[in-house]
């Protein structure tokens, strides 16, 4: 399985980042170019503990299936669905902004995987990670929204 702690998945992933342009349609869901490219900023800097202003708690959902959800989408290859909620915290209202800054900084934020050190990360509805479950989900959502645009 794919997992973005591999190098050689990071370089894809920041070829097929680097191939967004700033007029890309999304297949499907609510969100343009930008606000994923944001969606994604924040994302990461919540996973790799940068400038996180999120707390790391399970919510009492994720007390209840976390656990089962988390293998369920950790255990092979199959790509996530399409039009799963962003959560509200992840949600970006702006529309408009700098998209290739956007882009420079999710691509200086992709390579920091290849040297990730969040002990302290607690996702939200699946809880407390092994590294392993984190390199494949992470690349899973990667590749859910590179898809999304077409990339």
């Amino acid at each position: 399985m794919k997992t973005v702690f591999d190098p050689a998945t990071i370089q894809e992933l920041v070829q097929r980042i680097s191939s967004l342009e700033e007029n890309c349609q999304a297949r499907w869901g609510k969100m343009d170019g930008y606000q994923m490219m944001k969606h994604f900023n924040l994302w990461n800097q919540w996973v790799l503990g940068i400038d996180n202003k999120i707390p790391y708690k399970q919510g009492w959902l994720g007390k209840i299936i976390g656990k089962m959800m988390l293998i369920s989408n950790t255990k092979d290859d199959r790509p996530f669905g399409k039009n799963i909620p962003a959560g509200k915290v992840f949600t970006i209202r702006e529309r408009a902004g700098d998209f290739e800054k956007q882009k420079r900084r999710w691509i200086e934020l992709t390579e920091k995987y290849g040297s990730y050190n969040n002990p302290d990360f607690i996702h939200g509805l699946f809880g407390k990670m092994s590294k392993d479950q984190i390199g494949i989900f992470v690349y899973k959502h990667y590749d859910h929204h590179l898809r999304q645009f077409g990339v």
